[in-house]
């Protein structure tokens, strides 16, 4: 059925609705008729939204190519047990065909192209998923002023990030700790005192001299554990 008929159906239907409203002398069944009337009229006009769109399309083919391509960024991103799901918010998308809706996966990437929508194409490129996912159990919907992408995870754990670039970092911004659990705990304070002693004031030096050399005295008597400070 063509968008010319299907047009043709419900405005038909609207019809048929309005008339029983009209007769209808029961609050509770005029407001169920008044919800299915406003549903019908929304549907009557995405399709001829649609149908408009498809005129200019079939007026001049080579249109849509000839739309200049918009990158989209923002996004936002969630994950069940077995999916992660990006949100990307695009006005007006759900009133155009879903054929221009394209999304096409890889195992560790997708990308989305929404064609002529207001005239532009819109393009999103993630590359680098941190995780393999199945290419054929993964896919999109279409909601209000909204594509959800559903990228089905191969294996059953949880994402950290989206991408392995967003984890290299994540993890390049931690603060930095000493990997190796048998190093010597007095190596990192003889490092921390050392950047205490280069970066501080007089005082500051003042101070760690003292205690270096109060712990030499110790270190004499044999009860010290600060003979490795022989820096100052």
């Amino acid at each position: 059925m063509d968008l010319n008929e299907q047009i043709k159906q419900l405005e038909t239907d609207l019809q048929e609705i309005s008339s029983l409203l009209e007769n209808s002398e029961r609050t509770r069944v005029q407001d169920v008729l008044k919800l299915e009337q406003n549903k019908i009229e929304k549907e009557i006009s995405v399709k001829r939204h649609r149908k408009e769109q498809q005129a200019k399309r079939e007026a001049d083919p080579t249109s849509a190519s000839k739309a200049y391509t918009v990158k989209i960024n923002n996004y936002g991103w969630d994950q069940s047990e077995k999916l992660v799901k990006i949100y990307i918010t695009l006005n007006g998308v759900h009133k155009i065909a879903p054929e221009n809706v394209e999304v096409t996966f890889t195992e560790r990437s997708f990308v989305l192209l929404v064609k002529d929508l207001d005239g532009k194409n819109h393009q999103m490129t993630i590359k680098n998923l941190l995780y393999p996912v199945d290419v054929q159990d993964s896919s999109k919907k279409i909601k209000t002023d909204m594509v959800l992408v559903m990228c089905k995870k191969k294996t059953i754990k949880k994402w950290e990030c989206l991408t392995q670039v967003q984890k290299q970092t994540k993890e390049k911004d931690k603060p930095s700790v000493n990997p190796d659990e048998n190093a010597d705990p007095s190596d990192g304070l003889m490092s921390m005192l050392k950047k205490m002693y280069s970066e501080g004031d007089d005082e500051m030096k003042r101070t760690i001299n003292k205690a270096w050399s109060e712990s030499q005295d110790k270190k004499a008597k044999g009860d010290g554990d600060m003979g490795n400070m022989d820096m100052f």
